[in-house]
């Protein structure tokens, strides 16, 4: 087995790492919260968390506070076991000799 097999390219992103990182160590983040940690665009916050929900890593959820809408996200249980898998991977990467 190649010492790159548990990395995953849906984590190669900075952003995608980025979010997942966030998520793992905290139960739930909204859009606002994401894109000031991250420094991203909207529209580039958008695009990867559409790809993480897709690949059913994230999950999203839409509400109002107010009157204003307000999307938040947390991680799915694949998410949150993939993710370890990819960290791992990254970790054994670095500690070969």
């Amino acid at each position: 087995m190649s010492i790159i097999t548990n990395i995953n390219k849906a984590f190669d992103h900075r952003i995608r790492l980025g979010i997942m990182s966030i998520l793992m160590v905290n139960e739930y983040a909204d859009f606002n919260m994401l894109k000031d940690l991250l420094g991203a665009t909207d529209g580039n916050l958008a695009s990867h968390t559409k790809a993480l929900e897709k690949a059913e890593y994230i999950k999203v959820e839409k509400q109002f506070i107010g009157r204003k809408p307000n999307t938040r996200y947390s991680t799915t249980k694949l998410g949150r076991e993939s993710f370890k898998k990819h960290i791992d991977a990254l970790e054994k990467l670095i500690n070969k000799q």
